[in-house]
């Protein structure tokens, strides 16, 4: 099965409204499937959050498979304190998974964006 992140661009109101979505959906019936979403406030955040560097690290990572920050800083061509920092970050957001082995991964198949005007 496909692991998919939805990032957004959107607001309380926006997260509120598919959690009340979600309790509607799954009161009375079967659970629905889970949904991971990762929510910026607004563009600029986004943009500063995954620039294109940590989109390629991404893109890298995930063609490479499993590698260690030092393996993957030097797939990427880039020095490895920034490598760790990019990591450190993409690893909060749940983008990246660190393993019990200190190698990292991709979390996910696909990430799909949705930017609401």
């Amino acid at each position: 099965m496909s692991k998919k992140l939805y990032v957004r661009v959107s607001g309380r109101d926006d997260a509120l409204d598919r959690f009340e979505a979600a309790w509607h959906l799954a009161s009375g019936r079967a659970a629905p499937a889970p949904l991971a979403v990762l929510s910026f406030a607004d563009l600029p955040l986004l943009a500063k959050t995954l620039t294109p560097a940590r989109w390629e690290l991404l893109a890298k990572l995930k063609k490479a498979g499993p590698l260690s920050i030092f393996a993957l800083a030097k797939l990427v061509g880039r020095d490895y304190k920034n490598v760790h920092t990019d990591v450190s970050r993409l690893t909060e957001l749940n983008l990246i998974e660190k393993q019990r082995d200190s190698l990292v991964s991709v979390a996910w198949d696909a990430v799909r964006a949705e930017l609401r005007l």
